[in-house]
């Protein structure tokens, strides 16, 4: 029933189209005849205007006239040799009209399509898609469709044996081909704009495959006529000659044969499926493909012929019972042979870029070859050395055709991900953290696995610098694809055997070669820049190059040094790239130092002991902590001096925000080991402690300050202001309110002023003020404001619990109540407090300390009429009112003098 209705639909729309062209040829010929008779006449017309074009005037008509009236008396009309095969003989009685019409001044120009009205353009693209295209199109699957349903007619009519049947729609299927290749004999060509993608011979030619392929599948899966190697031979026939006859009929053609191709196989079943059979017909296909699709350069044909192949080859693998592993090989090395020799035969090799198409094969001949390493059928029968070959191969193609480079990248993560199977997930801590990997490695490791990556980080070693260094002038960025994976893989390989054969505390077997990988990247590298051009630039490959070395010795620090040493040492690294850009102004060194901060930072937040909490000495400051935190940070800052003579730019900057934050760090962890008896992971984190922590931060943010202002950067910029930010919220919680003596009862000393109120108020509160000094004018108001106010607060929080355990003593809860000669001196000293800060900042010229002074001397004046009112007796209270009063006045005969001095000022 769907078909029927397809039929009708094309039927309908066949009438509706021929109807519409017969009226459009009826409009054009009556069109032609006026201007006919009015060439003859001799009447001189003028030139169409632009936009006068009906929809019923065709492009041809006014061409021709304004080409007519544009062509001088003496020049002769063009003769029907000009004239092709499907266009008609200019007429000789048009030069009399000529001869007659008055010379313009200048060619008339036609009408362009561009230029005619929107709506006439519209209704022309849509009568020329409904003329060319959509007849060519549905008339052709009509045409299959309809062999299809003669077919079907036959069968329920009983018409004819199954045999007839099948011969007649074979001989439907040669027709239509044979008459394709007629029209296309006789000259057939597409005059009409925008009708070149319905060319009626690719169309038929489409339809008798089409109909051919169905005829032949027939025979053997419904009728068993044919045997399934006949079928399967005339079925690859015919899609091979489809993709062949493309070169003449385009690229539509060629798909629709390919397509047939590939799913042969599937079409043709067999009781004893060969491999070989299989995989012989498919490399035949791909090859046929590939030189047909060179010749045309039809990139998209290729890829899919790559793609297909790859799939059948996966699909083999995955399915068979018993993978013949000699006809895999065959069918992988045979699609690098097509890849070689066929598609990239004859190419110019110097071209930039890569080949696209070669993405296909190189992931799934990768991914054929992790299937023989990984899975562990294959990996037990020792296939991973039959994968390795393959590995070897892609890199080995992608030498000889450079334009391959995707190989390169195929093969360097299939290395990868083959080596980080191996790794056992106990040597990593992901069987601990429950990541879902399990007990056992995903990949099996034994002494075959051991060698083969060996051989095959050797052979990216050696590919891969060859290749930069080949490609290090013309092609920079093919040669850094190289170089990256000259050592990638290597790396990888190398530190996946020894977290899975090797001691991973300790293991001077594989040090040695990560030593010997360190000085191979190293003068690789060197080797790499020595062919640039210009010389010694320090482009990306060399980078790659220097990189890896910089990696390769942090492995070998690992692998050769215990946790503290290798902690030690590797901040010390950071020097020796720093001194390299004395000899070489390459960019990377400054990363490579930077990188080395990087990993010392990820190993102390990883252990932040340097050593173990059960090995780190409680002796204070003299212990691992010491040179953990101050070797790196002293050599960070020695990194970035050395920087900032040379190369300069951010890697120095980065040096110094490194150096002066393990600076920091180093304080803190020793001031935390200090207060905590020599154990700085335990225990809740006390006032004193905070303290420090908030001078720190406080410092930090002063030496952001001071490193932006040499070199300003925006990270260093909001950097230090963040610091402050950080050090502000940090107070306000801890100091004022969770660790707070008042709340907490913590004991606040036994020595008088040198106690832990002087510690977590007094200098925080001085800090905090010379860095608000500091950064008036070199930050945002707000943010020197912020610091004045932090300040202000501090001071006064020092100020009141200093009275308070002087009142009190070492304990200054507020649960132990408040005396009467107590209350009178907080208003006594809030007040004294509130004349330093005004004249602090009508001194500094500072608003929020004069409106920090204006708050706390309302403070005191509540606090006098509201709580010592009540609470106190006797003379207190009379001097708490006295005080208060003089005071006041003392505040307003100052502002009074301050205004009459600027009013005198003003006059003058």
């Amino acid at each position: 029933m769907f078909f029927s209705l397809i039929a009708i639909a094309a039927v309908i729309a066949l009438f509706v189209i021929i109807s519409r062209q017969q009226t459009r040829i009826g409009l054009i010929e009556r069109e032609l005849g006026a201007l006919r008779s009015l060439v003859l006449s001799g009447i001189p017309q003028p030139a169409p205007k632009i936009g006068e074009a009906t929809e019923g005037t065709s492009d041809e008509a006014p061409a021709a006239a304004a080409a007519t009236t544009a062509r001088p008396a003496s020049e002769p009309a063009p003769q029907a040799a000009a004239a092709t095969p499907d266009e008609p003989k200019a007429e000789a009685p048009a030069q009399a009209g000529e001869a007659s019409a008055p010379e313009p001044t200048g060619p008339a120009q036609p009408a362009t399509p561009a230029e005619l009205p929107a709506p006439a353009m519209a209704a022309r693209d849509v009568e020329t898609a409904l003329g060319t295209r959509w007849a060519v199109w549905v008339g052709g699957i009509a045409l299959a469709l309809g062999g299809l349903f003669l077919i079907r007619y036959t069968i329920e009519a009983g018409i004819f044996g199954p045999g007839v049947r099948l011969t007649m729609a074979g001989i439907l299927g040669l027709v239509l081909i044979s008459g394709a290749e007629f029209i296309r004999r006789t000259g057939f060509r597409v005059p009409v704009q925008g009708a070149a993608g319905a060319y009626i011979p690719a169309i038929l030619t489409a339809a008798g495959a089409f109909i051919l392929f169905g005829t032949v599948y027939a025979a053997h899966g419904i009728y068993g006529f044919i045997g399934p190697a006949l079928a399967f031979t005339l079925l690859g026939a015919i899609g091979v000659a489809t993709i062949a006859v493309s070169l003449v009929h385009g690229l539509a053609l060629a798909g629709i044969g390919l397509v047939g191709a590939m799913v042969t196989p599937a079409l043709v079943a067999s009781q004893a499926p060969n491999p070989w059979a299989l995989f012989g017909y498919l490399a035949v296909v791909l090859a046929a493909t590939a030189a047909i699709a060179r010749i045309r350069d039809w990139k998209a044909l290729v890829a899919a012929a790559f793609m297909g192949t790859g799939v059948w080859t996966i699909l083999y693998m995955t399915d068979a019972p018993e993978v013949n592993l000699a006809a895999v090989l065959f069918i992988s090395l045979a699609t690098l042979a097509v890849l070689v020799f066929v598609w990239l035969g004859r190419r110019d090799e110097a071209e930039p870029g890569f080949d696209w198409p070669s993405v296909a094969p190189g992931f799934f001949v990768a991914l054929t070859a992790l299937g023989l390493s990984v899975d562990p059928v294959f990996a037990k029968a020792g296939d991973a050395l039959h994968g390795a070959v393959l590995l070897a191969a892609l890199v080995a193609v992608a030498l000889y055709r450079p334009r391959a480079l995707p190989l390169v990248f195929a093969a360097g993560l299939a290395t990868v991900l083959i080596y980080l199977g191996i790794i056992p997930p106990a040597a990593i801590g992901a069987d601990a953290l429950d990541v879902g990997l399990g007990a056992e490695p995903l990949a099996t490791s034994d002494a075959l696995t051991f060698r083969l990556g060996i051989a095959l980080a050797l052979v990216f070693i050696g590919a891969g610098f060859w290749a930069a260094r080949r490609f290090a002038a013309a092609a920079p960025i093919r040669a850094a694809s190289w170089a990256a994976w000259g050592v990638i893989a290597p790396l990888v390989v190398l530190a996946a055997l020894w977290l899975t054969f090797g001691d991973i505390d300790r293991d001077l077997g594989y040090a040695l070669p990560a030593l010997l990988m360190v000085l191979v990247f190293a003068a690789g590298g060197e080797w790499i820049a020595r062919a640039e051009e210009p010389p010694l630039g320090g482009g990306p490959a060399v980078s790659f190059a220097l990189a890896g070395a910089g990696v390769a010795g942090l492995l070998m620090l690992h692998m050769a040094f215990g946790s503290g040493w290798t902690t030690v040492l590797l901040g010390a690294a950071a020097i020796i790239p720093a001194l390299a850009t004395r000899w070489r102004s390459y960019p990377v060194l400054g990363w490579i130092a930077v990188g080395a901060a990087v990993a010392v930072l990820g190993r102390v937040a990883f252990d932040p002991t340097i050593v173990g909490a059960a090995a780190l000495s409680r002796t204070p400051v003299f212990n691992w902590l010491l040179p953990g935190y101050g070797v790196p940070a002293l050599a960070f800052g020695f990194a970035a001096w050395q920087l900032v003579r040379t190369t300069n730019g951010r890697p120095r900057l980065a040096m110094e925000a490194a150096s002066a934050l393990f600076a920091l760090l180093a304080i803190a962890m020793l001031v935390r080991h200090a207060m905590h008896g020599g154990v700085i992971d335990t225990g809740p984190v006390t006032l004193a402690e905070q303290a420090i922590y908030t001078l720190i931060a406080l410092g930090a943010g002063a030496i952001l300050v001071a490193i932006d202002l040499r070199s300003p950067s925006s990270v260093l910029r909001y950097g230090s202001m963040a610091a402050g930010v950080v050090s502000a919220g940090l107070i306000i919680i801890q100091h004022f309110a969770v660790l707070n003596p008042l709340a907490t009862d913590e004991s606040t000393g036994t020595v008088l002023f040198f106690n832990l109120l002087f510690l977590a108020y007094l200098l925080p509160a001085i800090a905090a003020g010379a860095l608000a000094l500091y950064v008036r004018d070199k930050r945002p108001r707000w943010y020197a404001a912020m610091l004045a106010l932090l300040a202000s607060l501090l001071a006064f929080a020092y100020a009141t619990l200093s009275v308070r355990r002087l009142f009190k003593g070492e304990f200054i809860g507020l649960w132990s109540g408040l005396g009467q000669l107590e209350t009178y001196t907080y208003s006594a000293l809030w007040l004294v407090i509130g004349v330093v800060l005004l004249t602090a900042g009508v001194w500094l010229r500072s608003q929020v300390l004069r409106i920090a002074s204006a708050v706390l001397i309302a403070v005191a004046v509540l606090k006098v009429f509201l709580f010592d009112m009540s609470e106190l007796e006797g003379v207190l209270r009379a001097l708490s009112f006295i005080g208060l009063g003089a005071v006041l006045i003392g505040i307003g005969l100052f502002y009074q003098r301050l205004l009459t001095r600027a009013a005198r000022s003003e006059t003058r």
